[in-house]
């Protein structure tokens, strides 16, 4: 009961703010007729404008996201996955990585199937494969991020975001082969944590099936939603409010911006299908690299899959997990943009 009220409490406030943003945007017009509202609004119609473009262009995409990912939930079965994935432990890193270009899974969800898979006897490292690789390389993330940074010519944040997801992942995955290779031992047994997650027992025919896909769709919107209004929300202010001179300071350094940016990438818990509009409204402040840490480690590690993690896996686990992704993702961009070469 107070796990339900909790998400209906985190589902008003979420909305809450949009209904408020949407008001400021509607009397915007008489807010600037007064004088003494005047510097005052000037600010809060900034973040307004930042919030709202934010959101808009968010939603079509995580609307095609949560529907393609609920058919997957609703008529592919984890056998199916696993059939296509080689018994070798090293073979099966790049057919894993390949199959999350394929599975729009959301870090929303992949956590309980990527738990179910192993306790189906899928080697642990290939789950954490799939764990850090689906939410990034499937093509709608591919077409959202695509369309948040159209106005960039060579597509640079938008293919080093996808080339560079790919191959940490298996570096990601052939780390934790090397630290845990008894799978068995990395489970928690059946918790009592009550998890918001996408558990329902799947009906044959097609109806009763289209009718889950719609209940999945709706449950996954709604869970997403908050989180992308929450993170729009903070990326407005962020950018509204805070003294100019210090964003300055910070984005155009590589180190401290992109640690900042991963930093924020933990905390907005941001669905991976909306994050690149966040991104992208931090092009002028932010250096490309640090743009490119965010987009890759949020989907990968941030706070809301966090807590599934611990409720699904043991903390020995999780926290050598935490630690190898954040290191990997860190080197790794520094890598990729020519820092430490």
């Amino acid at each position: 009961m107070q796990t339900t009220r909790k998400f209906i409490g985190k589902d008003l406030l979420g909305f809450g703010l949009l209904i408020v943003f949407l008001i400021l945007f509607l009397i915007s017009d008489q807010l600037n007729e007064s004088e003494r509202l005047n510097n005052i609004s000037s600010n809060w119609i900034n973040a307004n404008t930042i919030f709202l473009s934010i959101v808009l262009e968010a939603i079509p995409f995580i609307l095609l996201g949560v529907f393609v990912s609920s058919l997957i939930q609703v008529y592919v079965s984890e056998e199916t996955i696993q059939r296509f994935l080689p018994k070798n432990a090293i073979a099966a890193l790049l057919p894993a990585a390949m199959l999350g270009a394929i599975l729009p899974f959301c870090e929303c969800a992949i956590v309980p199937v990527v738990r179910r898979l192993i306790k189906k006897g899928m080697p642990l490292h290939v789950g954490v494969v799939f764990l850090v690789a689906a939410p990034i390389l499937n093509p709608i993330v591919f077409a959202s991020t695509f369309y948040a940074f159209r106005s960039e010519p060579t597509n640079t944040i938008l293919y080093s975001r996808m080339g560079l997801a790919f191959v940490l992942s298996i570096i990601i995955g052939a780390i934790l082969y090397t630290m845990f290779k008894n799978n068995t031992q990395q489970l928690r047994g059946e918790s009592h944590v009550h998890i918001h997650v996408h558990e329902h027992s799947i009906k044959t025919g097609f109806f009763p099936r289209m009718k889950q896909t719609f209940y999945h769709s709706v449950d996954e919107f709604f869970l997403m939603g908050k989180y992308l209004i929450l993170g729009a929300f903070i990326a407005a202010l962020f950018q509204t409010f805070l003294d100019r001179s210090i964003l300055t300071a910070i984005g155009s350094n590589d180190y401290s911006s992109t640690v900042v940016m991963m930093v924020f990438a933990y905390l907005l818990s941001l669905c991976s299908e909306a994050d690149a509009f966040v991104a992208s409204s931090f092009g002028n402040q932010f250096t490309d690299m640090s743009l490119v840490a965010f987009l890759v480690y949020g989907p990968m590690l941030d706070l809301k899959n966090t807590f599934m993690l611990f409720a699904f896996f043991k903390a020995r686990f999780v926290i050598a997990f935490m630690i190898t992704v954040t290191l990997v993702v860190f080197t790794g961009v520094l890598v990729l943009f020519g820092v430490i070469l």
